[in-house]
């Protein structure tokens, strides 16, 4: 049994010099995968975010019933790279502008949402929003709001696309993901 967890307490000396955010943006394998080859992101933790009902599980959030999106919460280095391009990263690697959906994904877990741990935040997701609505024909459907709760998903969601690269979905949906953000981020990669 897990408690809601707001956000993971960064571990070690070096927990003053890290910053977390939780975002959602279809298949938390998507965005998983992507994070953890963006330089300076210290973790990335699939997860549910910002339901309303205790403990949830992979199948309780696919009956779109809870009210919880499927996210990841990422914490980084703020002195190797910015909220704002972890921002931009995530406007390019899912559709902000599908209501509860992302390609074949439809639910309300499939939401585009930004849910944010400091108030100190928000002017860098207003920033990074007001340039994405400029590159996006349609309106904008992102969720912005504070992290109320994070549940951790199961053990095996976690890493998923590097356990699982030949799994259909992985090969079809977060490989041209994965691909999407080396092409367009190849500086913000790992070394």
């Amino acid at each position: 049994m897990h408690d809601p967890v707001p956000t993971p307490a960064p571990q070690g000396s070096a927990a003053a010099s890290a910053a977390g955010i939780t975002l959602a943006g279809g298949c938390f394998w998507c965005l998983e995968a992507v994070f953890l080859e963006v330089r300076g992101v210290r973790s990335v933790h699939s997860g549910y975010a910002n339901g309303h009902t205790g403990q949830p599980d992979y199948e309780s959030v696919c009956s779109g019933t809870t009210g919880y999106a499927e996210v990841v919460q990422i914490t980084w280095d703020p002195a190797v790279i910015g909220l704002d391009e972890l921002l931009q990263i995530f406007f390019v690697i899912h559709d902000p502008t599908t209501l509860n959906r992302q390609g074949h994904d439809v639910g309300t877990q499939y939401r585009s949402g930004i849910y944010w741990h400091d108030e100190a935040q928000r002017a860098t997701i207003d920033a990074v929003l007001a340039e994405a609505a400029r590159a996006w024909a349609a309106p904008l459907v992102t969720e912005v709001a504070p992290l109320r709760s994070f549940w951790p998903a199961e053990a095996y969601h976690q890493r998923y696309f590097e356990r699982h690269p030949q799994q259909g979905y992985c090969r079809h949906v977060v490989a041209p993901k994965l691909e999407k953000f080396r092409t367009n981020f190849a500086a913000l990669r790992r070394g």
